[in-house]
């Protein structure tokens, strides 16, 4: 094969023209036209689709496209406006079940007609730009029958009157809504825009404008509300089940500003119903309610937020202000946790912890709970109630939850430390009297002070618990080089540091001569062990537990203060004493003496003395006796101290003066701080920045601010610039 020669093939031209029949398009025209009326009246069966689609395919392949075109376009336009008629004759609601039943007719012969015509489609059209043949159908079916003077207006009014019914509780056809909503969506999106959906949410705003006026004007809000939520849910409904997806947004609009926008204020304001009583009874489902609808509108949940606010504020104010809630520190902190709990559990339950919330409810507590200047006093007060023993019913782990919230409310504070000054007083106590609940609870409070605040806020806190610890070891230390002294009184001493401990004024008084000589014996150990120190006796602090027999030889032991024993041993050596004579021999000062007097003789059940004249006040020319009659059904008797009055206004002043003093330092050390990092830097940031580095602690006073600031030139750690006056410069 190889060796044959190769052929070359060629195709030659016809040697002549093929004529065409000249009524070829006709003929070829009429088969087609045949066919389509066929394809309408039902009667496509009888047709050859294969022969049909040669036929047009030839009118194409010979230049007869346009013929055959236009044709279709005349024959089922034709077609469509008979079928236009029998829609028109239809009768109430026998219209749009003829409407619809003529679509799907002509759905299917549209079909079976692009099959026939599939040639033309892909060739003919596209070059000639004209419509392809299922576009085309949908225009002309759109122009014959949808805009229709006759179908037109009845198929609008037909649909929203239906859509009318089914929101006044009738049940209709929602399939045949269906297929006749999605022909209109099949027809074009601007169809369904212009013919159905602007008239549709135009009449659905004025339904419920309507309806909620009427509602408004009969119903609490609470039921308003849920009205409200029940028509937005329907709404979505409907355009699951026969509305454009896209029409969701726009109708649930509708529903939003004419049932929640428009009455918003009148809604939260509303008497006995709106949000305020809503809070006051903690409707947590109406709240939720109004939370979820409010936050679909413009300023919905800033409505909210600040009808809650002012409420929460006012509310808050009355509480901190009221003088009769004053009286009771530990029940003004508590009222101020509920507060807090409830408006927790409703942003929790209701509010979907939405942080503005949060943030609205922080910044209202901060707000009124620094209007009362006592706050810082209180709240350590009420961790002093809770941490001290004898609390029934607590357990450690409640007392972990309460100062949790402590620590909450003291993150409100903003003289933070004011309230260290208190604690620091309040936690001595505790500390030197034994009657903490635990050292972990204690010491738990300290970490998260700590955490909040940092080393320096806690330091002299934890310097406490270290002088605690070292004073036992120090004590067994002393005994220890001291064993002769197991059988005579047994001393123990706390050694406090000076910097560590509230400042006390040192008040000496004369201790019974056993007591007196075993303290200079401590001294002596102490002070041999310990070089560079200096020892200071605070004999107001102290207790002491000493046995008494009375008349009938009736024994009993008696935990009193270190005053009240010192009164007490002098009736040793003697049966009757005056005031004048206690004073002379203990020289407690004259308020600690009277107090101290005061609780032994004229306290039932502790009367261990006896005065004459008997009344409940002590005078100078007041005598004392033992009281033999003394009984107690118990072995061991507490006999405390009759309370000083609260803290006067001179006091307080003091307190305040001191913690005015102690914060000098501080604006100092920031200022230096700033100034050495910014080397120059106007009078106004000066201010913020000492404010902001200070707002953990205390709000510091500008007017303070200047003052250090003009002390601090004065020792040239700062100048003010030549030019301009309210510039300072860092002096190195």
């Amino acid at each position: 094969m190889s060796n044959q020669k190769k052929r070359n093939f060629q195709i030659e031209a016809f040697k002549h023209r093929v004529v065409v029949d000249p009524k070829y398009s006709e003929k070829t025209w009429n088969i087609l036209e045949h066919a389509i009326h066929e394809i309408y009246n039902h009667n496509a069966s009888g047709l050859s689709f294969e022969e049909l689609y040669r036929n047009a395919y030839n009118m194409v392949l010979h230049k007869f496209g346009d013929k055959l075109y236009s044709g279709l376009v005349t024959t089922m336009t034709a077609h469509l406006k008979e079928i236009s008629k029998a829609i028109e004759a239809a009768q109430g609601g026998l219209f749009l079940e003829e409407l619809n039943r003529k679509w799907n007719d002509h759905n299917k012969a549209l079909q079976m007609i692009r099959d026939i015509l599939m040639y033309m489609d892909r060739t003919y059209i596209p070059n000639s730009r004209k419509t392809p043949v299922h576009e085309l159908g949908l225009n002309l079916w759109r122009d014959n029958i949808i805009h229709s003077s006759k179908i037109h207006t009845r198929l609008l009014s037909t649909l929203l009157e239906l859509v009318h019914r089914e929101r006044t509780g009738e049940v209709i056809d929602r399939g045949l809504m269906r297929n006749v909503i999605k022909m209109l969506m099949d027809l074009g999106s601007s169809v369904y825009q212009e013919d159905f959906e602007k008239p549709f949410l135009e009449v659905s705003a004025e339904f419920y404008k309507g309806e909620s006026q009427k509602f408004i004007e009969c119903c609490d809000c609470g039921d308003y509300l849920k009205k409200a939520e029940r028509r937005l849910n329907e709404e979505i409904e409907r355009v699951t089940h026969y509305l454009d997806a896209k029409s969701e947004a726009k109708i649930t609009n509708v529903v939003e500003k004419e049932m929640i926008a428009n009455h918003m204020l009148r809604l939260v304001h509303m008497e006995n119903s709106g949000l305020v009583n809503m809070l006051l009874d903690d409707k947590y489902e109406d709240l939720g309610r109004m939370y979820n609808l409010f936050r679909r509108v413009p300023n919905g949940l800033l409505t909210i937020r600040d009808v809650m606010t002012s409420h929460l504020r006012e509310t808050g104010k009355q509480l901190v202000t009221d003088p009769e809630r004053l009286k009771d520190p530990v029940e003004f902190v508590q009222r101020l946790l509920d507060e807090k709990d409830k408006y927790d559990n409703i942003i929790s339950l209701a509010f979907s912890n939405d942080k503005t919330f949060q943030n609205a409810l922080n910044s209202s507590f901060e707000y009124f709970i620094n209007l009362n200047p006592r706050s810082p006093e209180f709240i350590s007060l009420f961790v002093d109630d809770k941490l001290r023993k004898g609390l029934k019913g607590v357990s450690e782990e409640d007392v972990e939850i309460i100062l949790d919230k402590v620590m909450m409310l003291f993150r409100y504070l903003q003289e933070k430390d004011v309230f260290e000054k208190y604690y620091k007083q309040h936690l001595a106590k505790r500390l030197l009297s034994g009657k903490t609940v635990s050292d972990d609870a204690e010491r738990s409070l300290i970490v998260k002070l700590k955490t909040e605040c940092g080393y320096q806020f806690t330091s002299k806190l934890e310097g406490m618990f270290t002088d605690m610890k070292t004073s036992q070891d120090t004590m067994q230390g002393f005994y220890g080089c001291h064993p002769e002294l197991a059988d005579g009184p047994t001393l123990v001493v706390q050694v406090l540091t000076t910097g560590s401990w509230p400042t006390q004024p040192s008040i000496t008084c004369n201790l019974p001569a056993e007591m007196s000589a075993l303290c200079e014996k401590f001294r002596s150990y102490y002070l041999g062990t310990h070089t560079g120190r200096r020892l200071s006796w605070q004999t107001n602090m102290g207790t002491a537990d000493i046995k008494a027999i009375f008349g009938k030889g009736q024994k009993h032991e008696l935990n009193v203060s270190t005053y009240q024993m010192c009164v007490l041993m002098l009736f040793n050596n003697a049966d009757r004493l005056s005031y004048k004579e206690i004073e002379q021999a203990t020289e407690i000062p004259a308020s600690d003496l009277k107090r101290c007097l005061q609780s032994m003789a004229c306290v039932k059940g502790k009367n261990v003395l006896r005065k004459e004249p008997m009344s409940k006040d002590i005078g100078e020319d007041d005598a004392f006796f033992v009281n033999d009659k003394f009984t107690s059904k118990f072995y061991k008797v507490k006999i405390g101290t009759v309370v000083a009055q609260k803290e006067s206004e001179p006091e307080k002043q003091e307190t305040r003066q001191r913690v005015e003093e102690d914060r000098k330092p501080q604006i100092e050390a920031a200022i230096v701080r700033i100034m050495k990092s910014r080397r120059v830097l106007d009078h106004n940031n000066i201010i913020a920045e000492v404010t902001k580095q200070l707002q953990s602690r205390f709000l510091a006073n500008p007017t303070e601010i200047k003052k250090r600031i003009e002390s601090l030139i004065e020792r040239d750690f700062l100048e003010r610039d030549n030019n301009d006056r309210k510039l300072y410069r860092y002096l190195a």
